[in-house]
């Protein structure tokens, strides 16, 4: 089989390493990919749109695997299907989960899914009142893609000013900003649980915990991810369950209620508090960096997960490897604001389990080509064997401005030494 991969990151090269797994692949193409693709097949840049659809044409591609929240959200999927291409993923109808945080509050109210109290604004003035009166902590956020940068935990109502001004006014992330959701802000640990949905079949992976700020002890601002470890030691069978049961099963169902198909992955991100498992927000595609910490844990064939998603065929439960996995990102310094690249990246250890997001080669040398540059994965028997092994692995990589955080995982295994599992 012939595969293309959409998109440049570490997810996209965790994708394709997965499927490269499966017997039935036989050439890959990632479109644009990065230094660590080329491994696995051939990259290919300038790439958009009609181009696309035209290459994966000329090219007889099996089937399209879309990474990115953007296209899926632009309606790629739709496109494909029309020309009658194989492709995995939402269409543009059922993307709006991530494409639009006021529809998905909106929808999670309608079908009672457990989330945040929330306000919905597109007026500067009147959300203006309304931070000036909130009770705090509050969350604001940009209702349209921001990278996962759109979203800002505020203590008080100068933070929640500040973050209306730089969303509404200044339009830093564009259009996405327009309307914001104002929420309360939740207490709890953060989780991430990923499910393919087949109709109204749904099919979870394990749960991961991703880590987005910036800096050690969850300080700094949020970034897309600087790590992420699973399973999650505190969600056991029971728990996921429950979140399948009073919330993957009743988003889908009013999808359906409104004439919305959803096929694809889905994904959760979750705050487990005192009073039960709440969304924080849904994302339609795999997880960055959650995905570098599951499917090195998969022993099914992803491609074949896949396929059977697409032909409403889903298995009745996914196989994992019983131990553990810490994925930590390598960064820029500077990231998630301004960085420099171009820096040679030095690899001491070929052993390593390493993804490739903002990477380029050229004339055989590695260089820095991003905010997130390598997620370093270590696996292991327990959780905190992963972490040393991930840890370990970082000691053989070295470039200039390298920075990550020292604590992936650290919430886990302080739950595992507590004995709260």
């Amino acid at each position: 089989m012939k595969i293309m991969v959409i998109g440049g990151g570490g997810r996209e090269h965790t994708l394709g390493w997965a499927l490269s797994k499966s017997d039935e692949v036989r050439d890959f193409y990632f479109v644009p990919g990065n230094g660590g693709t080329l491994s696995l097949g051939h990259n290919i840049n300038n790439l958009e749109n009609e181009d696309i659809i035209r290459f994966a044409k000329e090219k007889k591609i099996d089937l399209t695997v879309v990474g990115p929240e953007k296209p899926l959200v632009q309606g790629i999927v739709d496109k494909f299907r029309e020309e009658g291409l194989p492709i995995f993923g939402p269409m543009k109808d059922a993307a709006k989960l991530e494409g639009s945080k006021a529809f998905a509050k909106e929808l999670m109210a309608a079908a009672n899914v457990p989330t945040a109290s929330f306000e919905i604004f597109d007026e500067f003035r009147a959300a203006k009142n309304y931070v000036e009166n909130k009770r705090e902590p509050f969350v604001v956020k940009a209702d349209g893609l921001a990278g996962g940068k759109g979203c800002f935990v505020c203590r008080h109502a100068k933070e929640g000013l500040r973050a209306l001004e730089v969303l509404m006014e200044e339009r830093k992330f564009g259009d996405s900003g327009k309307t914001v959701v104002i929420e309360d802000c939740l207490g709890g640990e953060e989780v991430s649980v990923l499910a393919l949905i087949s109709n109204d079949r749904i099919l979870p992976f394990l749960p991961s915990q991703d880590h987005k700020r910036a800096n050690d002890n969850d300080r700094g601002p949020n970034t897309g991810g600087m790590g992420a470890y699973a399973p999650v030691v505190f969600i056991g069978k029971d728990e996921l369950t429950e979140i399948i049961e009073n919330i993957f099963l009743p988003t889908i169902k009013e999808l359906g209620r409104r004439g919305i198909e959803y096929k694809g992955v889905l994904y959760a991100g979750l705050m487990i508090s005192k009073s039960g498992p709440k969304v924080l927000e849904f994302n339609v595609r795999f997880g960055d960096p959650e995905s570098q910490a599951i499917l090195p844990l998969l022993e099914d064939d992803l491609l074949e997960l896949l396929l059977r998603t697409n032909d409403y065929n889903l298995p009745g439960k996914i196989n994992w490897d019983r131990g553990w996995a810490v994925a930590v990102v390598l960064a820029s310094n500077g990231y998630p604001g301004k960085y420099k690249k171009g820096f040679e990246i030095d690899i001491k250890d070929n052993s390593c389990v390493l993804f490739h997001a903002g990477t380029r080669l050229s004339d055989g040398i590695l260089y820095t080509a991003g905010g997130r540059v390598l997620s370093v994965v270590g696996l292991g028997e327990d959780l905190i064997t992963a972490k040393k092994k991930a840890y370990k692995c970082i000691s053989k990589v070295k470039f200039s401005d390298m920075y990550y955080r020292k604590d992936i995982a650290d919430k886990g295994i302080k739950y595992l030494e507590k004995g709260r599992l």
